[in-house]
């Protein structure tokens, strides 16, 4: 029976910590990128920028150079409107949306806010389960919001937390 590592066995490669940046328009490639993989309908480089240019919370995850995801979101009267979150693809299952939503959920109570709000897409069970268990409820619903393949449209769970 081998033994495990130790913190001190250099044979595993350092892990760079994980870090949050502002989302900047030098990044705005590799969110792309990420955004493209991630969605059937992604944000536009427009989406981006608009945001950044109207000054939204918009912050990027980092490991050393490896982007684990971002989240953008819109301040209002006592309220924060998540507007997009997404873990890289090749990072999923790991936690990171949950460490995403902390940090956003910090943000937006030093801010004053009292409620977050989101919208999901209703076929995104995933995501409504990450939301559900990290304590946001369904409050409503968005008919017909996003669009769907073909032509279509699909519909949105309102979902909220209260902070």
């Amino acid at each position: 029976m081998s033994a495990l590592p130790t913190p001190t066995d250099t044979t595993l490669p350092p892990q760079p910590e994980a870090r949050f940046e502002t989302m900047t328009l030098a990044r705005l490639d590799a969110v792309l990128a990420v955004e493209q993989r991630a969605y059937s309908h992604p944000w536009t480089r427009g989406n981006f920028t608009d945001a950044l240019a109207s000054g939204y919370q918009a912050q990027v995850l980092m490991a050393g150079e490896h982007l684990l995801g971002y989240f953008v979101a819109m301040m209002g009267v006592e309220e924060v409107h998540l507007l997009n979150i997404t873990v890289t693809p090749e990072f999923q299952r790991q936690g990171w949306a949950h460490v995403l939503l902390d940090a956003l959920a910090l943000w937006s109570r030093g801010r004053g806010a009292q409620w977050l709000w989101l919208e999901v897409r209703a076929s995104n069970l995933r995501a409504r389960h990450i939301y559900e268990v990290h304590g946001f409820r369904r409050v409503g619903e968005r008919k017909r919001y996003y669009p769907a393949d073909h032509g279509q449209r699909e519909d949105a769970v309102v979902m909220s937390l209260p902070l």
